[in-house]
């Protein structure tokens, strides 16, 4: 409520200004609103079970209102969204991954696979304080015009997988493909799993070797990790190649 006030000697009407509201001519205060966005998004639980919780408070708030009230929650944070993707791609060196979720078909209560894509910037391995910060974006399919897209104003070395979406951007010249170990590992692994012998055995060693080189070098400066790489890594790398 906003109490109107009358002056006695001019009879001038003044009322105290509305407070301010994240959403105009909503209810819900900022409080309110970050407790339904981060119940639903980081403590999982469904706006129909919160429309539930605030009925047994004895206060009414469909789920459909939530939905509203999480929809101008997203329009809020699209700022801040925009800000920090615009601060993840000015990295030099960027980590990728992309991984299948279930979507919800309007109208006929089935689900679809959509694809939530992740960029992460974090360079504190090699010394480097800038804050680390992740970003996220979703799209319907996994169409290689996604990435192409997402990264079309970085500029360095990405680390992702083999997905054969990324090749387009590797050709424009403006971005290093750095593979990850991880997954030549894991066709060992799973070679060595179904029928160990003496070369898939070594193998899965030399790739452990070069884990503890890692290991080693965690936190320190560039110059040093490629010094110490080339020392006691690339020896290792050219017998595997051999």
């Amino acid at each position: 409520m906003c109490p109107k006030l009358a002056c006695t000697c001019c009879d001038h009407i003044t009322q105290a200004a509305a407070p301010s509201r994240p959403i105009e001519r909503g209810l819900a205060g900022p409080g309110l609103l970050a407790h339904v966005l981060v119940s639903k998004f980081a403590d999982h639980l469904p706006l129909y079970r919160q429309s539930a919780i605030y009925a047994r408070e004895g206060v009414d708030l469909d789920r459909s209102l939530l939905a509203k009230w999480v929809g101008h929650g997203a329009s809020l944070m699209q700022p801040l969204v925009d800000t920090l993707r615009r601060h993840v791609m000015a990295a030099t060196k960027l980590h990728a991954d992309d991984t299948p979720v279930p979507v919800l078909a309007p109208g006929n209560g089935k689900t679809k696979t959509g694809r939530l894509w992740v960029y992460v910037r974090d360079d504190r391995n090699s010394g480097d304080m800038t804050p680390p910060a992740v970003w996220f974006a979703y799209t319907a399919d996994r169409k290689d015009v996604h990435p192409q897209q997402h990264l079309e104003s970085f500029n360095g070395t990405l680390q992702a997988d083999a997905y054969g979406g990324y090749q387009a951007i590797y050709e424009t010249g403006r971005v290093a493909e750095a593979a990850r170990w991880a997954h030549a590992r894991r066709q060992f692994y799973e070679l060595h799993a179904a029928r160990p012998n003496a070369l898939n055995t070594e193998a899965l060693e030399r790739i452990g070797a070069l884990y503890k080189i890692e290991e080693a070098i965690r936190g320190k400066p560039p110059d040093e990790r490629q010094a110490y790489r080339q020392t006691h890594s690339r020896p290792l790398l050219d017998q595997l190649h051999a």
